[in-house]
């Protein structure tokens, strides 16, 4: 098997790429590599020649991630413009991995077809099925056909929804392996109606949450209530801002984070946050509602790498 450098790509590969730049938060060291492949070919041979010791992380725009000071000790490898396209027939809605939620949904809709609920979900869509992304009381779960994926090997499968087990905020894909796009059935609707949706939509968003500063969505899951495909049970339903609010967290900081007074719930980079900022002020937050509760709030927003830099 190849070292990274000796691998030949047709997309771009760097070594020690700094990553605070590709995550909201902009936050984070550097990866040991980047590799942006050209396309599923590129991406699937790049995988097949690597060593299957050295690790890989899939990243999408960063919109729900923490990438510590240390940066992270693999190849990182984040989808571009080869993997953000959108094909629609009837109601099959097909988008590559990195087609934003955002885009895709409003792409539905001047098709008339209804995947509204992804018009509010910060990120792309490879991040999106991973995670089960969901909003307004629909999921993933409820609309996701097929993934297409390169595994840590270099194949490319086809997986159905029921492959990947998902469930709330998460999913069974195993690591390393690479989502590049992914097919919904998405219902008929009527374009006016539903662009009139997302609209109101995104108003609600903006009024209740910190959308103009540096966050990462949600920082805990709801911790209870949550059926296993990841719908909300509304009976059982806690919420985590609640929690937060309740054990007099709103607003609080640790050097440059803060947990948004506008949102309890939500991390903000205020202004040269460290990735240990954010950190410490999340497991602050966590202590705090145990104390006051005695629930133990779960991460929302994925950690990754390491603390401090590697020695030489």
């Amino acid at each position: 098997m190849a070292r990274v450098e000796d691998i030949v790509v047709r997309g771009t590969l760097t070594a020690d790429r700094p990553l605070d730049g590709l995550t909201w938060l902009r936050v984070g060291g550097p990866a040991d590599w980047l590799f942006q492949p050209a396309d599923e070919a590129d991406l699937a041979a790049f995988l097949a020649a690597l060593d299957p010791d050295v690790a890989v992380f899939p990243m999408g725009v960063g919109s729900n991630l923490i990438v510590r000071d240390g940066g992270i000790r693999a190849v990182v490898i984040r989808l571009g413009r080869g993997f953000n396209g959108i094909a629609i027939d009837g109601a099959c809605v097909t988008a590559g991995a990195a087609a934003l939620d955002a885009h895709v949904a409003r792409k539905a809709a001047e098709a008339g077809r209804d995947l509204t609920f992804l018009r509010t979900i910060p990120g792309s869509i490879g991040g999106a099925v991973r995670m089960n992304a969901g909003c307004y009381g629909q999921y993933v779960a409820d609309r996701l056909r097929s993934v297409r994926v390169v595994t840590r090997s270099g194949d490319v499968r086809v997986l159905s929804a029921a492959d990947l087990a998902l469930r709330y905020r998460q999913s069974d894909l195993p690591d390393g392996w690479v989502i590049t796009g992914a097919t919904f059935d998405a219902p008929a609707g009527d374009p006016a109606e539903l662009t009139a949706r997302m609209d109101e939509q995104l108003a609600k968003r903006d009024a209740t949450q910190p959308t103009r500063d540096r966050t990462a969505g949600s920082t805990f899951r709801n911790p209870a209530g949550f059926s296993s495909t990841g719908r909300a049970d509304d009976t059982h339903e806690m919420k985590a801002w609640a929690l937060i609010d309740a054990a007099g967290m709103r607003g609080a900081r640790v050097g440059g984070a803060q947990m948004s007074p506008m949102h309890a719930n939500f991390m903000v980079n205020t202004g040269g946050a460290t990735a240990a900022d954010l950190e410490s002020l999340g497991e602050e937050v966590r202590k705090r509602v145990f104390q006051n509760s005695g629930i133990s709030l779960e991460w929302e927003i994925m950690r990754v790498g390491d603390s401090t830099a590697a020695q030489d």
